[in-house]
């Protein structure tokens, strides 16, 4: 076997091949690399057998400290849980409609509600509380089902909505589909277009529609349409509107109505994270006093 050629420059051998007239060389890998990479396997191997690493056939290793991350977390949350206990036995200890005059009280319901909005209520009511046109409703404007007030937000955060809750709130829309003729429905929604226009108040009792409002929604809705919170009837006379404010939306609702559902906090928040909901919730900008 002929001897490999040895480049003149380096010193080290060449594969023998070429490219263009560059000749690859035999470089050996450089000391201090050889040196790194035994030492990260080294310490692979050590993390591998101090931590949770590789599975098995009915499991895996816990590794030799035992940790796990929801182990840290449970740490971490008893530590921070440890040190807001005293703010939370003040806010425990004021009465809720006076958690806000108090500003470091509410600057800690405030933080600690916003983070559990976020995780609770945000997906349903949005990040910013805006709501789901069509869906979930606004909680930023002056707009409520069930009261705007810091203890019946409360009330409705712990309890919920039409859910199986023993004190949930709890009203159903009868199906008027069933109850009043087509043309009647047409007339009534007429009628309810107008409740939100004040150049139609002098006008608006001559409506055919407004009869079968006093009969059939009056008794929730209110007479001028002022909605009604003991039974989560929502206002009719302003522009606000959950399932869209058009006629045919409004046929819609009142032909075969949709009535939303909110799932009960109180079995998964402690009372306390439930005032500080009930707080920031209240102090987005469309609480009543």
């Amino acid at each position: 076997m002929a001897e490999r050629e040895r480049d003149p420059v380096g010193g080290y051998l060449t594969t023998g091949h070429e490219w263009d007239g560059i000749k690859e060389l035999t470089t050996p890998i450089p000391g201090w690399w050889v040196t790194v990479f035994i030492a990260s396997c080294a310490i692979a191997l050590v993390y591998m057998w101090l931590y949770p690493s590789f599975p098995a056939t009915t499991g895996f290793y816990h590794g030799f400290l035992g940790w796990t991350s929801k182990g840290q977390l449970a740490e971490e949350l008893k530590s921070a849980r440890a040190a807001q206990a005293d703010w939370r036995q003040r806010l425990m200890a004021v009465p809720l409609e006076k958690i806000e005059q108090d500003d470091e009280l509410r600057r800690f319901a405030v933080n600690g509600g916003h983070a559990a909005f976020n995780e609770n209520c945000a997906p349903c009511h949005g990040v910013g509380a805006g709501g789901q046109n069509g869906q979930f409703p606004s909680l930023i404007d002056d707009d409520w089902l069930w009261g705007g007030k810091i203890s019946e937000i409360q009330q409705t955060i712990q309890h919920g909505i039409r859910n199986d809750d023993p004190d949930t709130r709890q009203s159903i829309m009868p199906t008027f589909g069933e109850i009043l003729s087509t043309d009647q429905i047409d007339q009534v929604a007429d009628y309810v277009l107008t409740l939100s226009d004040p150049g139609k108040s002098a006008t608006r009792s001559n409506m055919p529609g407004s009869s079968i409002f006093a009969e059939n929604c009056s008794p929730c809705h209110g007479e001028q349409g002022q909605g009604n919170h003991d039974v989560g009837a929502p206002r009719l006379n302003d522009t606000i509107w959950l399932y869209g404010g058009s006629k045919d939306a409004i046929k819609r609702q009142v032909t075969r109505p949709r009535m939303g559902v909110m799932p009960p906090f109180g079995a998964k928040l402690d009372e306390s994270l439930i005032r500080m909901l009930a707080v920031y919730v209240h102090t987005l900008g469309g609480g009543e006093r």
